[in-house]
């Protein structure tokens, strides 16, 4: 195993992370629609990345399993929906949410640091295949981080000084 199939291997279990954070945030935060809408779509974005990661991985003789997949509705997915709008109600969510955003801020700003890493080694090897999934995936994470601090800069003023 060499450094490019660590860093693939770490990449697969970031982007599959990222993507179950925003899904479990996205369904605590369900009454807060504009978040939760966008976190829906940014679960898509880290679902790709693990497919496409997947697949460059095969070439290094890796075996990752794609994105994960979303569990069946039922019980659990009733008592998010319900403890969504049971938290919707109460002073407390907007620091909940501030917390989650931090969280996710952190999660993709790890993932951008190893397709920076990737990036830099597909470079140096000469590797076109992996130069382009960098170039692909990783603008998408600078986003995810970009999306997550704004939030964090536009909700923090009022949530933080009207406790």
């Amino acid at each position: 195993m060499n450094g490019i199939t660590l860093t693939l291997r770490a990449l697969h279990h970031g982007e599959r992370s990222l993507a179950k954070e925003l899904s479990t945030t996205a369904e605590r935060h369900r009454t807060e629609h504009e978040f939760h809408h966008v976190a829906k779509d940014l679960v898509l974005w880290s679902n790709d990345h693990c497919r496409r990661v997947a697949e460059a991985g095969r070439h290094y003789g890796l075996d990752l399993d794609g994105p994960s997949k979303k569990s069946a509705p039922g019980l659990v997915s009733t008592l998010r929906e319900k403890s969504a709008q049971a938290v919707g109600h109460r002073p407390e969510p907007g620091l909940l949410l501030l917390s989650d955003l931090r969280s996710l801020h952190l999660d993709a700003a790890g993932n951008s640091l190893y397709w920076e890493m990737l990036a830099q080694a597909a470079q140096a090897a000469r590797d076109d295949r992996l130069k382009e999934l960098a170039s692909f995936c990783h603008p998408r994470t600078l986003r995810q981080m970009r999306w997550t601090n704004t939030l964090i800069k536009t909700l923090a003023p009022q949530i933080l000084t009207s406790l």
